[in-house]
């Protein structure tokens, strides 16, 4: 066995999902979403760069920005000027409070995912 770092391909990872009921579901792809909008300024630019069509972010955005008691992207639109969309307060806040919870449960949950790999058949179908 050998001390190389894990393929990130092959690599055990925790995707944390959470539901608020009825009102919204907030997971790793939204929260993409969210930071790609901060990088490019742009919903359009997100999802290119999500390789998710500008329909799709746009109804995450819209989900999103409709299940919090304020907006988590405020856009404005193209013309003469261009347009563009950023995150507000509320959607900064927001991302913050869920990449810090994907840390905390990942590092919780190290010893008990390493637990569970060392359980896994060496090859698929291997008992």
């Amino acid at each position: 066995m050998t001390d190389a770092p894990p393929d990130p391909d092959t690599a055990p990872r925790l995707r944390l999902r959470i539901v608020f009921g009825d009102l919204a579901t907030l997971g790793p792809g939204k929260a993409d979403l969210l930071e790609r909008i901060r990088e490019t300024g742009s919903i359009a630019g997100a999802g290119r760069a999500m390789e998710m069509s500008y329909k799709r972010a746009w109804n995450l955005v819209e989900e999103m920005n409709s299940a919090f008691r304020h907006a988590l992207v405020e856009s404005s639109r193209g013309g003469s000027r261009g347009g563009g969309a950023c995150l507000t307060e509320t959607g900064a806040t927001v991302l913050a409070h869920y990449r810090a919870l994907e840390q905390i449960t990942a590092t919780a949950g190290a010893e008990r995912i390493a637990a569970l790999t060392a359980l896994l058949a060496d090859k698929p179908g291997e008992n």
